[in-house]
């Protein structure tokens, strides 16, 4: 499943790719979110001094002694970075040498301060105020408390009038790979998808491109809404190789609206169930990536890839965007499924580690180093 040789194999040819990816493009969007990385607190020991709680179970297990009474959490912040599926996807891109074109919510009428490096590595388009992520970072996970207001602004009227219908048509028909990323929390998203599909795609020219959604996190959408959703991305088929992105609940999540057994919680279950999914969307690929693995089930056959995991991550928010660029990548170059999840569990397994979007030259560092956890 993760062998030296398909290590070899993949960064050879990622240091001889069919395609350099400085000359592929992508089109991404269309949230925006500044994320501030937060440590809780478990005990104060002085002024400059704590143990952080290692486990979301901990913070479960506090705030559950105070029903009824009280608590108080100390959140320590570790620092303030650019947020939201897309940004960090697009971020991600950029950095694998892509040309990037992202449009979302990053600022408006001027782009917050925390885009500024961003908007310097890809061509960066706003129209409306971002929104605001408190990440509470655990070794076993993360919560993320939003602040969403801002996020309506994003729809299809906005978008034409503050960025434009023709900029949009140019910009979405010639992109190698179009991304629209963040699906729960827009909630004019798949109104977004149905406007595009009527308004944009049936004038579309020239050779069929990638198309990749991911909906994170669907669990607060109604099960009609979800049910809409993959319709529309389905329907999206007809233009594109349409890659639909899970991580591992969603994936569950996804199976249980599609009326699928979902029981078997194994890797081959979850394996078995994605290449249900898979069958039943009819699209070209179905992606889900947990923690420590990744698999899918594409046009060549299904695999599963296990990552290079670590316990003791730098960084967690951000991983699923990051396999996500390396996935998609592998896809642009042409590779193999398996070598498309082995690109992604490299990407995010460089990120977690070091806190640092990769370029294509640490990927292959990485594959032909690959790092061992004893014990």
């Amino acid at each position: 499943m993760n062998t030296p040789q398909l290590r070899e194999t993949c960064a050879a040819k990622l240091e001889k790719p069919s395609v350099p990816p400085t000359q592929l493009s992508a089109f991404v969007g269309l949230d925006g979110f500044v994320d501030e990385i937060l440590h809780v607190v478990d005990k104060r020991e002085s002024a400059d001094q704590y143990t952080r709680m290692a486990r979301i179970s901990q913070l479960a297990e506090r705030l559950a002694g105070a029903a009824g009474q009280s608590t108080n959490v100390e959140l320590v912040s570790q620092f303030t970075k650019l947020g939201g599926n897309g940004p960090i996807m697009a971020n991600a891109l950029a950095s694998l040498g892509l040309k990037v074109t992202y449009l979302g919510i990053l600022g408006y009428p001027n782009l917050h301060p925390v885009f500024a490096d961003f908007s310097k590595r890809a061509d960066v388009h706003s129209i409306a105020e971002p929104g605001y992520t408190d990440a509470l970072e655990f070794e076993d996970g993360k919560i993320m408390v939003g602040k969403h207001k801002s996020l309506r602004e994003m729809n299809w009227e906005n978008i034409k009038t503050r960025f434009g219908l023709e900029k949009f048509r140019a910009a979405f028909g010639s992109a190698d790979l179009v991304g629209f990323v963040n699906w729960t929390m827009l909630t004019a998203m798949s109104n977004i998808w149905d406007s595009v599909l009527k308004e944009v795609c049936p004038a579309m020219k020239g050779p069929r491109r990638k198309f990749f959604v991911d909906l994170a996190d669907p669990e607060k959408r109604t099960s009609g809404d979800i049910a809409r959703a993959l319709e529309l991305v389905t329907s999206f088929q007809k233009h594109f190789d349409v890659i639909l992105g899970l991580n591992e609940k969603e994936g569950y999540a996804i199976g249980a609206n599609l009326g699928l057994d979902t029981s078997d919680t194994s890797k081959e279950g979850l394996l078995a169930l994605c290449q249900k999914i898979h069958l039943h969307l009819r699209i070209d690929t179905v992606v889900i990536h947990p923690t420590a693995y990744a698999l899918a089930a594409g046009p060549d056959a299904a695999a599963l890839v296990e990552g290079p995991f670590t316990p003791k991550p730098k960084i967690t928010t951000g991983a699923g965007d990051h396999f996500n660029s390396g996935f998609c990548l592998g896809k642009l170059l042409g590779l193999p499924t398996d070598l498309c999840l082995l690109t992604g569990v490299t990407t995010s397994g460089f990120y977690v580690r070091t806190a640092e979007s990769p370029g294509v030259s640490d990927l292959v560092e990485m594959l032909r180093n690959w790092p061992i956890i004893k014990g």
